[in-house]
């Protein structure tokens, strides 16, 4: 029961993501409507700038952070783990807004800050070198992604912790489904923030 209880709280949270009510309330449209179609903080920056996509960034963040300390606070470790699970989960399909979210970015990258600072350091140095070397925003959020779980691993970090990095960098590879597609198929356009 206390375990259901972790999944529900921290499904609901993952649920809120930023982009949407920000994107409606605050520039008048849904972001899901423009641009890559995503309720990302990578396409709220193409299509509204890049405060709006750091604003959802830190808000997707904190979310992330609040449903894995409630879990800690409840469940310890594994606890933690669940949660974080099932935040981004929540994040991709939210039960809020037709199940149609993110693609786990930002709640992953959370995922690394509150598994250890140095996992942390390590999938964003991994982000900012693909994607400001490519111009590509997937290739670099999916080798960070990638590189979650390899950073937890050797960072010594705890089994359930370990276990939801990598269910994390599976899903967030998942939603880039398409993204992957086009990569291949050298189709995948550069990216650029609206100024």
């Amino acid at each position: 029961m206390t375990y259901i209880i972790i999944v529900l709280i921290a499904y609901l949270l993952g649920s809120f993501c930023a982009s949407i009510p920000l994107s409606k309330h605050v520039y008048g449209g849904d972001v899901r409507e423009k641009g890559s179609g995503n309720a990302g903080a990578t396409n709220m920056a193409r299509v509204y700038g890049m405060k709006a996509g750091i604003a959802t960034f830190v808000l997707d963040a904190v979310k992330t952070a609040a449903a894995m300390l409630i879990g800690t606070a409840i469940a310890g470790e594994a606890g933690k783990a669940l949660a974080g699970a099932a935040c981004i989960v929540g994040h991709c399909w939210p039960v809020y807004f037709s199940f149609r979210g993110g693609k786990g970015v930002s709640v992953g990258a959370a995922i690394g800050l509150m598994t250890g600072l140095p996992v942390f350091a390590a999938i964003i140095a991994v982000f900012f070198a693909v994607s400001l070397s490519t111009h590509k925003v997937s290739l670099g959020s999916i080798s960070a992604a990638a590189s979650l779980p390899i950073a937890a691993w050797l960072t010594n970090a705890d089994t359930p912790m370990l276990l939801m990095c990598a269910f994390s960098a599976l899903l967030v590879i998942f939603m880039h489904r398409s993204n992957i597609r086009r990569l291949i198929s050298g189709t995948e356009g550069d990216f650029h923030a609206k100024k």
